[in-house]
Protein backbone atom coordinates (compact mmCIF):
# COMPACT_ATOMS: atom_id res chain seq x y z
CA UNK A 1 0.00 0.00 0.00
CA UNK A 2 2.59 2.47 0.82
CA UNK A 3 4.38 1.78 -2.26
CA UNK A 4 1.08 2.78 -3.89
CA UNK A 5 1.13 5.85 -2.49
CA UNK A 6 4.26 6.82 -2.87
CA UNK A 7 3.41 7.26 -6.88
CA UNK A 8 2.64 10.68 -6.85
CA UNK A 9 5.84 11.41 -5.11
CA UNK A 10 7.53 9.51 -7.62
CA UNK A 11 5.68 11.50 -10.21
CA UNK A 12 6.54 15.10 -8.41
CA UNK A 13 10.32 14.22 -8.37
CA UNK A 14 10.18 13.06 -12.24
CA UNK A 15 8.33 16.36 -13.09
CA UNK A 16 11.65 18.39 -11.39
CA UNK A 17 14.23 16.06 -13.14
CA UNK A 18 16.65 18.13 -15.00
CA UNK A 19 16.00 16.14 -18.28
CA UNK A 20 13.12 17.99 -19.83
CA UNK A 21 15.16 17.85 -23.52
CA UNK A 22 13.82 14.46 -24.84
CA UNK A 23 15.68 13.73 -28.01
CA UNK A 24 12.96 13.51 -30.69
CA UNK A 25 14.86 12.62 -33.61
CA UNK A 26 15.04 9.04 -32.91
CA UNK A 27 14.36 6.65 -35.07
CA UNK A 28 12.16 5.09 -32.60
CA UNK A 29 10.01 8.36 -32.37
CA UNK A 30 10.15 9.50 -35.72
CA UNK A 31 8.82 6.18 -36.66
CA UNK A 32 5.76 6.46 -34.32
CA UNK A 33 5.18 9.60 -35.33
CA UNK A 34 5.16 8.66 -38.97
CA UNK A 35 2.53 5.85 -37.72
CA UNK A 36 0.12 8.42 -36.82
CA UNK A 37 0.97 11.11 -39.83
CA UNK A 38 1.07 13.78 -37.27
CA UNK A 39 3.56 17.24 -37.93
CA UNK A 40 7.43 17.27 -36.88
CA UNK A 41 7.26 19.08 -33.74
CA UNK A 42 10.90 20.45 -35.05
CA UNK A 43 8.95 22.35 -38.00
CA UNK A 44 8.42 26.38 -37.22
CA UNK A 45 5.39 27.72 -37.73
CA UNK A 46 2.52 30.03 -36.14
CA UNK A 47 1.16 29.25 -32.78
CA UNK A 48 0.11 25.57 -32.21
CA UNK A 49 -2.07 24.40 -29.25
CA UNK A 50 -2.88 20.61 -28.32
CA UNK A 51 -6.00 19.25 -27.24
CA UNK A 52 -6.02 15.16 -25.38
CA UNK A 53 -9.80 13.87 -25.15
CA UNK A 54 -10.20 9.86 -25.93
CA UNK A 55 -13.68 11.36 -27.45
CA UNK A 56 -14.54 13.47 -30.69
CA UNK A 57 -16.18 13.43 -33.49
CA UNK A 58 -18.01 11.29 -34.94
CA UNK A 59 -18.42 9.93 -31.71
CA UNK A 60 -21.89 11.28 -31.18
CA UNK A 61 -21.43 11.65 -26.45
CA UNK A 62 -21.54 15.38 -25.11
CA UNK A 63 -18.13 15.11 -24.12
CA UNK A 64 -17.07 14.35 -27.38
CA UNK A 65 -19.73 17.04 -28.79
CA UNK A 66 -18.32 19.50 -26.90
CA UNK A 67 -14.48 18.84 -26.90
CA UNK A 68 -15.03 18.85 -30.83
CA UNK A 69 -16.76 22.62 -30.79
CA UNK A 70 -13.76 23.74 -28.15
CA UNK A 71 -11.18 22.26 -30.55
CA UNK A 72 -12.49 24.37 -33.51
CA UNK A 73 -13.35 27.61 -31.59
CA UNK A 74 -9.36 27.99 -30.47
CA UNK A 75 -8.49 27.00 -34.24
CA UNK A 76 -10.32 30.12 -35.06
CA UNK A 77 -6.93 31.92 -34.89
CA UNK A 78 -4.31 29.50 -33.03
CA UNK A 79 -3.30 26.09 -34.90
CA UNK A 80 -4.57 22.77 -32.78
CA UNK A 81 -3.60 19.19 -32.87
CA UNK A 82 -6.25 17.34 -31.05
CA UNK A 83 -5.12 13.64 -30.00
CA UNK A 84 -8.24 11.99 -30.33
CA UNK A 85 -8.91 7.95 -29.14
CA UNK A 86 -12.17 7.71 -31.32
CA UNK A 87 -12.45 5.55 -34.04
CA UNK A 88 -12.94 7.22 -37.60
CA UNK A 89 -11.59 10.92 -36.16
CA UNK A 90 -8.90 11.80 -38.15
CA UNK A 91 -9.16 14.49 -40.07
CA UNK A 92 -6.72 17.05 -41.96
CA UNK A 93 -6.86 20.47 -41.78
CA UNK A 94 -7.32 22.87 -38.83
CA UNK A 95 -8.29 21.46 -36.09
CA UNK A 96 -5.63 18.98 -37.26
CA UNK A 97 -6.96 15.37 -35.65
CA UNK A 98 -4.77 12.54 -34.88
CA UNK A 99 -6.47 9.89 -33.81
CA UNK A 100 -4.52 6.96 -31.66
CA UNK A 101 -5.14 3.11 -32.61
CA UNK A 102 -7.72 1.84 -29.82
CA UNK A 103 -9.97 -0.61 -29.77
CA UNK A 104 -14.15 -0.98 -28.83
CA UNK A 105 -15.27 -2.56 -25.73
CA UNK A 106 -18.33 -3.43 -24.16
CA UNK A 107 -18.97 -1.22 -20.96
CA UNK A 108 -19.38 -4.83 -19.23
CA UNK A 109 -16.39 -6.01 -19.95
CA UNK A 110 -14.27 -4.06 -17.29
CA UNK A 111 -10.88 -5.53 -17.98
CA UNK A 112 -10.57 -4.91 -21.47
CA UNK A 113 -12.08 -1.39 -20.85
CA UNK A 114 -9.34 -0.63 -18.59
CA UNK A 115 -6.69 -1.88 -20.92
CA UNK A 116 -8.10 0.41 -23.58
CA UNK A 117 -7.80 3.20 -21.48
CA UNK A 118 -4.48 2.77 -20.02
CA UNK A 119 -3.07 2.26 -23.75
CA UNK A 120 -5.11 6.16 -25.01
CA UNK A 121 -3.17 7.49 -21.48
CA UNK A 122 -0.06 6.26 -22.63
CA UNK A 123 -0.09 7.11 -25.89
CA UNK A 124 -0.97 10.42 -25.65
CA UNK A 125 1.70 11.15 -22.85
CA UNK A 126 3.79 9.81 -25.88
CA UNK A 127 2.70 11.69 -28.08
CA UNK A 128 2.61 15.20 -26.01
CA UNK A 129 5.91 14.31 -25.50
CA UNK A 130 6.76 14.70 -28.50
CA UNK A 131 4.87 17.30 -30.06
CA UNK A 132 4.96 20.18 -26.98
CA UNK A 133 7.07 22.62 -27.07
CA UNK A 134 7.58 25.18 -24.35
CA UNK A 135 4.98 27.61 -25.61
CA UNK A 136 2.49 24.78 -26.77
CA UNK A 137 -0.56 25.42 -24.61
CA UNK A 138 -1.82 21.76 -23.75
CA UNK A 139 -5.17 21.00 -22.94
CA UNK A 140 -6.96 17.98 -21.55
CA UNK A 141 -10.14 16.89 -20.20
CA UNK A 142 -11.16 14.81 -17.21
CA UNK A 143 -12.28 11.86 -19.20
CA UNK A 144 -11.41 9.41 -18.63
CA UNK A 145 -9.88 9.82 -15.30
CA UNK A 146 -6.51 8.61 -15.46
CA UNK A 147 -6.12 10.96 -18.89
CA UNK A 148 -5.01 14.31 -16.73
CA UNK A 149 -2.21 12.63 -15.36
CA UNK A 150 -0.46 11.46 -18.14
CA UNK A 151 -0.87 14.10 -19.96
CA UNK A 152 -0.04 17.03 -17.22
CA UNK A 153 3.12 14.57 -16.57
CA UNK A 154 4.37 15.21 -20.04
CA UNK A 155 3.39 18.38 -20.47
CA UNK A 156 5.54 19.38 -17.31
CA UNK A 157 8.60 17.44 -18.77
CA UNK A 158 8.67 19.50 -22.40
CA UNK A 159 7.71 22.70 -20.02
CA UNK A 160 4.50 23.50 -22.07
CA UNK A 161 2.13 25.05 -20.23
CA UNK A 162 -1.17 22.75 -19.38
CA UNK A 163 -4.86 23.19 -18.70
CA UNK A 164 -7.42 20.79 -17.41
CA UNK A 165 -11.22 21.13 -18.52
CA UNK A 166 -13.08 19.63 -15.65
CA UNK A 167 -16.40 17.71 -16.20
CA UNK A 168 -16.45 15.57 -13.45
CA UNK A 169 -14.35 15.57 -9.98
CA UNK A 170 -12.82 12.72 -9.28
CA UNK A 171 -12.94 11.35 -6.24
CA UNK A 172 -15.42 13.08 -5.35
CA UNK A 173 -17.94 12.05 -7.63
CA UNK A 174 -16.98 8.35 -6.92
CA UNK A 175 -17.85 8.95 -2.85
CA UNK A 176 -21.05 10.66 -3.77
CA UNK A 177 -22.30 7.80 -6.13
CA UNK A 178 -21.33 5.18 -3.32
CA UNK A 179 -18.88 3.56 -5.41
CA UNK A 180 -16.20 3.85 -2.48
CA UNK A 181 -15.94 5.62 0.78
CA UNK A 182 -14.16 8.92 1.87
CA UNK A 183 -11.29 6.64 3.68
CA UNK A 184 -10.22 3.93 0.96
CA UNK A 185 -7.14 3.14 -0.59
CA UNK A 186 -8.18 4.58 -3.96
CA UNK A 187 -9.86 7.63 -2.41
CA UNK A 188 -6.30 8.16 -0.63
CA UNK A 189 -4.13 7.91 -3.93
CA UNK A 190 -6.31 10.13 -5.84
CA UNK A 191 -6.45 12.66 -3.56
CA UNK A 192 -2.34 12.26 -3.53
CA UNK A 193 -2.44 12.40 -7.22
CA UNK A 194 -4.83 15.29 -7.20
CA UNK A 195 -2.40 17.55 -4.81
CA UNK A 196 0.31 17.15 -7.41
CA UNK A 197 -1.80 17.63 -10.38
CA UNK A 198 -3.46 20.70 -9.49
CA UNK A 199 -0.16 22.17 -8.11
CA UNK A 200 1.61 21.55 -11.79
CA UNK A 201 -1.63 23.04 -13.85
CA UNK A 202 -0.89 26.37 -15.07
CA UNK A 203 -5.18 26.42 -15.53
CA UNK A 204 -8.13 24.57 -14.49
CA UNK A 205 -11.16 25.36 -16.53
CA UNK A 206 -14.54 24.87 -14.03
CA UNK A 207 -17.97 24.36 -16.36
CA UNK A 208 -19.78 25.34 -13.25
CA UNK A 209 -19.19 27.66 -10.03
CA UNK A 210 -19.64 25.59 -7.54
CA UNK A 211 -16.56 23.40 -8.99
CA UNK A 212 -13.99 25.82 -7.06
CA UNK A 213 -15.33 25.14 -3.80
CA UNK A 214 -13.51 21.49 -4.27
CA UNK A 215 -10.28 22.73 -6.04
CA UNK A 216 -9.44 25.87 -4.94
CA UNK A 217 -8.23 24.20 -1.60
CA UNK A 218 -6.03 21.76 -3.57
CA UNK A 219 -4.64 24.60 -6.09
CA UNK A 220 -1.47 27.27 -5.86
CA UNK A 221 -3.30 30.51 -6.46
CA UNK A 222 -6.86 29.30 -7.32
CA UNK A 223 -8.10 32.93 -8.31
CA UNK A 224 -5.33 33.45 -11.11
CA UNK A 225 -5.69 29.46 -12.25
CA UNK A 226 -9.46 28.75 -11.92
CA UNK A 227 -11.50 29.69 -14.91
CA UNK A 228 -15.48 29.63 -15.41
CA UNK A 229 -15.98 28.96 -18.90
CA UNK A 230 -19.62 27.21 -19.14
CA UNK A 231 -21.16 25.10 -21.37
CA UNK A 232 -23.53 26.25 -24.16
CA UNK A 233 -26.49 24.75 -26.03
CA UNK A 234 -26.23 22.70 -29.54
CA UNK A 235 -30.07 23.56 -30.49
CA UNK A 236 -30.40 26.91 -31.70
CA UNK A 237 -31.85 28.98 -28.59
CA UNK A 238 -35.69 29.84 -29.63
CA UNK A 239 -38.87 28.63 -27.67
CA UNK A 240 -40.53 26.47 -29.34
CA UNK A 241 -44.19 26.67 -29.17
CA UNK A 242 -45.90 23.63 -27.28
CA UNK A 243 -47.79 21.95 -30.23
CA UNK A 244 -50.72 19.27 -29.41
CA UNK A 245 -50.06 17.60 -32.39
CA UNK A 246 -46.46 16.81 -31.77
CA UNK A 247 -45.66 13.20 -31.99
CA UNK A 248 -44.70 12.81 -28.53
CA UNK A 249 -47.20 15.12 -26.51
CA UNK A 250 -50.33 14.10 -28.88
CA UNK A 251 -52.14 11.76 -26.62
CA UNK A 252 -51.30 14.08 -23.38
CA UNK A 253 -52.48 17.59 -25.41
CA UNK A 254 -54.74 18.40 -22.24
CA UNK A 255 -52.46 17.20 -19.53
CA UNK A 256 -49.51 18.76 -18.07
CA UNK A 257 -46.43 16.67 -19.68
CA UNK A 258 -43.30 16.29 -17.20
CA UNK A 259 -40.32 14.73 -18.63
CA UNK A 260 -36.53 13.09 -18.27
CA UNK A 261 -34.02 12.14 -20.56
CA UNK A 262 -30.51 11.66 -21.05
CA UNK A 263 -27.92 9.72 -19.61
CA UNK A 264 -28.89 8.27 -16.16
CA UNK A 265 -25.91 7.07 -14.39
CA UNK A 266 -24.58 6.49 -10.77
CA UNK A 267 -24.84 10.34 -9.78
CA UNK A 268 -28.62 10.64 -11.10
CA UNK A 269 -31.43 9.71 -8.98
CA UNK A 270 -33.89 8.06 -11.14
CA UNK A 271 -35.72 6.18 -8.89
CA UNK A 272 -37.34 9.50 -6.87
CA UNK A 273 -38.96 10.93 -10.08
CA UNK A 274 -40.78 7.40 -10.11
CA UNK A 275 -41.98 7.97 -7.17
CA UNK A 276 -43.41 11.51 -7.55
CA UNK A 277 -45.17 9.52 -10.12
CA UNK A 278 -46.40 7.07 -8.17
CA UNK A 279 -47.15 9.85 -5.55
CA UNK A 280 -49.25 11.63 -8.15
CA UNK A 281 -50.94 8.57 -10.31
CA UNK A 282 -54.70 9.94 -9.13
CA UNK A 283 -53.62 13.70 -10.50
CA UNK A 284 -55.39 13.15 -14.10
CA UNK A 285 -53.84 16.81 -15.04
CA UNK A 286 -49.79 15.11 -14.91
CA UNK A 287 -48.33 12.82 -17.39
CA UNK A 288 -44.73 11.86 -17.15
CA UNK A 289 -42.97 11.06 -19.98
CA UNK A 290 -39.46 9.34 -19.31
CA UNK A 291 -36.54 8.61 -21.68
CA UNK A 292 -32.66 7.52 -21.39
CA UNK A 293 -29.85 5.11 -20.90
CA UNK A 294 -27.64 3.64 -18.74
CA UNK A 295 -28.01 1.93 -15.27
CA UNK A 296 -31.29 4.21 -14.00
CA UNK A 297 -32.68 3.96 -17.22
CA UNK A 298 -32.86 -0.01 -16.66
CA UNK A 299 -34.13 0.47 -13.23
CA UNK A 300 -36.53 2.73 -14.64
CA UNK A 301 -37.76 0.10 -16.91
CA UNK A 302 -37.65 -2.83 -14.05
CA UNK A 303 -40.37 -0.31 -11.94
CA UNK A 304 -42.14 0.44 -14.89
CA UNK A 305 -42.72 -3.10 -15.76
CA UNK A 306 -43.46 -4.30 -12.18
CA UNK A 307 -46.13 -1.21 -11.43
CA UNK A 308 -47.71 -0.23 -14.98
CA UNK A 309 -48.15 3.05 -13.91
CA UNK A 310 -50.96 4.85 -16.12
CA UNK A 311 -49.60 7.87 -15.38
CA UNK A 312 -45.91 6.81 -16.79
CA UNK A 313 -44.80 6.90 -20.96
CA UNK A 314 -41.33 5.45 -21.62
CA UNK A 315 -39.73 6.00 -24.88
CA UNK A 316 -36.28 4.03 -26.07
CA UNK A 317 -33.45 6.55 -26.36
CA UNK A 318 -34.76 9.39 -29.42
CA UNK A 319 -32.87 9.25 -32.82
CA UNK A 320 -30.60 13.06 -32.93
CA UNK A 321 -33.10 14.03 -35.66
CA UNK A 322 -36.01 13.68 -33.64
CA UNK A 323 -34.14 15.28 -30.40
CA UNK A 324 -35.64 18.90 -30.63
CA UNK A 325 -39.30 17.72 -31.41
CA UNK A 326 -39.13 15.51 -28.25
CA UNK A 327 -37.29 17.85 -26.21
CA UNK A 328 -40.36 20.18 -27.10
CA UNK A 329 -42.77 18.27 -26.22
CA UNK A 330 -42.90 18.09 -22.52
CA UNK A 331 -43.89 21.54 -20.60
CA UNK A 332 -41.20 20.89 -18.68
CA UNK A 333 -38.45 18.90 -17.52
CA UNK A 334 -36.34 16.88 -14.43
CA UNK A 335 -32.75 16.69 -13.65
CA UNK A 336 -32.25 14.43 -10.74
CA UNK A 337 -29.65 14.31 -8.79
CA UNK A 338 -28.54 12.39 -5.85
CA UNK A 339 -27.56 14.48 -2.37
CA UNK A 340 -24.19 15.96 -2.73
CA UNK A 341 -23.28 16.07 -6.08
CA UNK A 342 -22.86 19.96 -5.81
CA UNK A 343 -19.48 20.95 -7.63
CA UNK A 344 -18.92 17.64 -8.55
CA UNK A 345 -20.82 17.11 -12.13
CA UNK A 346 -22.83 19.98 -14.56
CA UNK A 347 -25.54 18.22 -16.52
CA UNK A 348 -25.02 19.34 -20.39
CA UNK A 349 -28.71 18.47 -20.90
CA UNK A 350 -29.68 21.61 -18.94
CA UNK A 351 -28.65 23.83 -21.99
CA UNK A 352 -30.19 22.23 -24.98
CA UNK A 353 -33.73 22.20 -22.47
CA UNK A 354 -33.16 25.99 -21.49
CA UNK A 355 -32.48 26.34 -25.27
CA UNK A 356 -35.90 24.87 -26.60
CA UNK A 357 -37.95 27.24 -24.14
CA UNK A 358 -38.52 24.76 -21.51
CA UNK A 359 -37.78 25.02 -17.59
CA UNK A 360 -36.62 22.64 -15.80
CA UNK A 361 -37.18 20.91 -12.25
CA UNK A 362 -33.71 20.15 -11.08
CA UNK A 363 -33.29 18.31 -8.11
CA UNK A 364 -29.80 19.37 -6.27
CA UNK A 365 -28.18 21.68 -3.44
CA UNK A 366 -28.82 25.32 -3.32
CA UNK A 367 -25.29 26.11 -4.34
CA UNK A 368 -25.10 23.69 -7.02
CA UNK A 369 -24.34 25.32 -10.80
CA UNK A 370 -27.90 24.00 -11.80
CA UNK A 371 -29.63 25.51 -9.01
CA UNK A 372 -27.53 28.95 -9.62
CA UNK A 373 -28.47 28.98 -12.99
CA UNK A 374 -32.25 28.40 -13.01
CA UNK A 375 -32.52 30.73 -9.57
CA UNK A 376 -30.42 32.98 -10.87
CA UNK A 377 -32.25 33.35 -14.67
CA UNK A 378 -36.03 31.94 -12.82
CA UNK A 379 -35.83 29.59 -15.62
CA UNK A 380 -37.14 26.21 -13.16
CA UNK A 381 -37.41 25.11 -9.94
CA UNK A 382 -35.14 23.66 -7.89
CA UNK A 383 -36.14 20.54 -5.10
CA UNK A 384 -34.41 19.21 -2.43
CA UNK A 385 -32.67 15.78 -4.00
CA UNK A 386 -33.99 12.64 -3.09
CA UNK A 387 -37.34 14.13 -1.87
CA UNK A 388 -39.98 12.52 -3.99
CA UNK A 389 -42.83 14.78 -1.90
CA UNK A 390 -41.13 17.78 -2.67
CA UNK A 391 -40.61 17.07 -6.22
CA UNK A 392 -44.47 16.07 -6.72
CA UNK A 393 -45.87 18.96 -5.07
CA UNK A 394 -43.62 21.28 -7.33
CA UNK A 395 -45.18 19.49 -9.83
CA UNK A 396 -48.54 19.92 -9.16
CA UNK A 397 -48.08 23.55 -8.32
CA UNK A 398 -46.42 24.18 -11.74
CA UNK A 399 -49.48 22.49 -13.30
CA UNK A 400 -52.01 24.86 -10.92
CA UNK A 401 -49.87 28.06 -12.82
CA UNK A 402 -49.67 28.59 -16.24
CA UNK A 403 -48.74 31.51 -16.51
CA UNK A 404 -45.71 31.01 -14.90
CA UNK A 405 -44.82 28.05 -16.64
CA UNK A 406 -44.92 30.55 -19.29
CA UNK A 407 -42.94 32.99 -18.44
CA UNK A 408 -40.24 30.46 -17.22
CA UNK A 409 -40.33 29.31 -20.62
CA UNK A 410 -38.95 33.00 -21.68
CA UNK A 411 -36.52 33.17 -19.44
CA UNK A 412 -35.21 29.78 -20.57
CA UNK A 413 -34.15 31.38 -23.95
CA UNK A 414 -32.90 34.61 -23.19
CA UNK A 415 -30.49 33.12 -20.42
CA UNK A 416 -28.97 30.66 -23.44
CA UNK A 417 -29.37 33.84 -25.51
CA UNK A 418 -27.32 36.58 -24.05
CA UNK A 419 -25.47 34.19 -21.74
CA UNK A 420 -24.40 31.06 -22.16
CA UNK A 421 -23.12 30.52 -26.15
CA UNK A 422 -20.49 28.88 -28.01
CA UNK A 423 -19.50 32.22 -29.44
CA UNK A 424 -18.75 33.86 -25.53
CA UNK A 425 -16.69 30.12 -24.21
CA UNK A 426 -14.79 30.00 -27.81
CA UNK A 427 -13.31 34.29 -27.12
CA UNK A 428 -12.54 32.37 -23.47
CA UNK A 429 -10.83 29.50 -24.85
CA UNK A 430 -8.71 31.31 -26.73
CA UNK A 431 -8.02 34.31 -24.47
CA UNK A 432 -6.60 31.20 -22.05
CA UNK A 433 -4.67 30.28 -25.15
CA UNK A 434 -2.98 32.95 -25.96
CA UNK A 435 -2.61 33.70 -22.01
CA UNK A 436 -0.69 30.43 -21.09
CA UNK A 437 1.63 30.79 -24.37
CA UNK A 438 2.43 34.36 -23.12
CA UNK A 439 3.43 32.59 -20.04
CA UNK A 440 6.00 30.83 -21.21
CA UNK A 441 7.52 33.10 -23.41
CA UNK A 442 7.69 36.10 -20.74
CA UNK A 443 9.49 33.41 -18.66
Amino acid sequence: MDDILALPKLAETLTNAQFVAVDCQTQQCAAIWGTLDMPSPLQNGPMTAILVTQHYSPDDTSTAIFLTAIAEEIARDIEVVVISGTDGSRLGGNPAVFEVPTWTTPKAALVRRTLAMLWFCIAAFALVLWRARPNTPVFVVTTPFLLPYFVVLAARLRGAPSALIVYDLYPESLIASGITTENSLVVRFVRRMNHWLFKTLDAIVTIGRDMEKHIAPQCVSPAARIHYIPHWSTLPPRERAIDPNNLFRKEYSDKLLVGLSGNLGFTHDPETVFKAAENLADDTSVHFILSGWGVGWKRLVAYQRKTSLPNVTLVERVPEDQLDQFLAAADAWIIPYRRNMSGISVPSRLYNLLAIGRPVIALTEADSELALMLTGHDAGWVVEPENASALARAIATAARRPSELAAKRRNAVTALTERFTRASAGTAYRTLAHRLRASRVAS
